[in-house]
């Protein structure tokens, strides 16, 4: 499992942009990002290089950021790789709550928001190991 970090923005021209900026000019690498909207709010679901960091900071900015653990866990690029990956999931009784991909050093990478307790039992015993957030390149 890792961390990401989840920012709720005012839905009005320029907070995405300075959200960013402020991770930029602190050294937070951005290297994830998906933004859903509704009428009032943007939820931000974002992958850095430090996340804790990153939602001290945006806290400190007067912004709502919290962490989650999601799953990191890399998509075989090909057809049906996806499906391949997602039908763990399935096997170990979780349920996918949202997803979305990025890349990390030319790998496809899909973060994976799960429901179901205990996660990290249930992903053991159906044999499946995520990427740590070592491998991503991601500080603790």
């Amino acid at each position: 499992m890792i961390k990401q970090v989840t920012v709720f923005l005012p839905n009005r021209p320029g907070t995405l942009e300075r959200m960013s900026q402020t991770l930029g000019e602190a050294n937070i690498q951005v290297m994830g990002l998906m933004v859903a909207d509704s009428s009032d709010f943007s939820c931000v679901r974002l992958i850095c290089d430090h996340p804790v960091r990153a939602a001290e900071l945006l806290g400190e900015k007067g912004l709502h950021a919290e962490l989650t653990n999601v799953v990191a866990t890399e998509v075989p690029d090909v057809p049906g790789g996806l499906a391949t990956v997602l039908h763990r999931f399935v096997s170990a009784d979780l349920n996918v709550a949202y997803a979305y991909c990025c890349s990390f050093g030319g790998r496809v990478v899909d973060i994976v928001c799960v429901q179901g307790e205990p996660v990290n039992i249930k992903l053991a015993q159906a044999g499946f190991a995520g990427l740590t957030a070592q491998e991503l390149g991601i500080a603790g």
